[in-house]
Parts: C-alpha cells; structure tokens; sequence
C-alpha cells in the first residue's frame, strides 16, 4: 500500500470526505469526543493517508511551523480504521511524514500530542516526551517531540 500526500487543493471531493469521515468515525465516535473536527488548519496542512480499494484506512496530517506552534512542525490527526489496525499502517504514515518535514523544512524539530497509551508507538519513531499528562478532550495526553538534525 503506498502512502499519498497531497495539499489540501489537491485533495478530490471524496477523498476530503473519506478523510471527514473517518476522523469523525475515531475521533468523535469511537473514542466519544465531541470537539471541532473542522478547526480550519487543513487547508493550509499536508495531508498523507493509504487508501484500500479507494477507500482512505489510514491518515495523519502535517501542520506547517506558525501554524499551531512558532518554529516547530506538528503532526497531527494520526488515525487507522479500525479494521485496519495492526498492518503497521500508522507506522509507515509517521515515517513518511517525517522523511517529507525533512525535506520540506529541513532542521525543524516536530512535535505532536500523543494519547498517552500511544507513546510508546511514538517513542518507536524517535519522538521523546516534552509534558506531563494533560487532559485533551477529556482524554489523556502527552506532548512528544522529535529533534531533527
């Protein structure tokens, strides 16, 4: 399965609905988190995602520096469907994502808000934790960063 990046133009009517679609069906449904799921930062984003007979089963997004903190890219809205939990799908999406920052914006650390039963999935990739336990919607998080070089 390969991994797609697209900007947000570059986005198809469906893709950009497959891509609401499962985010609200983790995010809002599964995991019982009512929140702005549309908080206006994905046009400006880069979106990597996998998709399985044209349906996106995997997706994360990448948020450019300035646009959630000053110097630092983040990434966020990691998410595999359910079904599709266990392929290492999210490991490949955190990988490409992080070889595309490299490029993209080349010596800038990247962090993100992990839910603190992911950390380990995150220390795997590099990332280190840079917070205490916080509560995001309602749900335990842990801010991890990873240094580039």
């Amino acid at each position: 399965m390969d991994v797609i990046i697209k900007t947000f133009d570059q986005l198809t009517t469906r893709e950009l609905h497959d891509i609401y679609q499962l985010r609200c069906d983790i995010f809002v449904v599964e995991r019982n988190c009512v929140y702005p799921e549309i908080d206006g930062k994905d046009p400006e984003c880069l979106h990597i995602f996998t998709e399985v007979e044209n349906k996106i089963v995997a997706y994360a997004r990448i948020i450019p520096p300035g646009l959630k903190y000053e110097k630092v890219v983040a990434i966020g809205r990691v998410v595999v469907h359910e079904t599709f939990r266990g392929q290492r799908l999210g490991e490949k999406l955190i990988a490409k994502a992080i070889e595309v920052i490299k490029k993209q914006w080349p010596n800038t650390s990247i962090r993100l808000s992990a839910q603190s039963h992911l950390q380990h999935f995150y220390r795997l990739n590099g990332f280190e934790v840079i917070s205490e336990e916080y509560l995001e919607e309602n749900l335990p998080h842990i801010a991890m960063e990873l240094k580039v070089k």
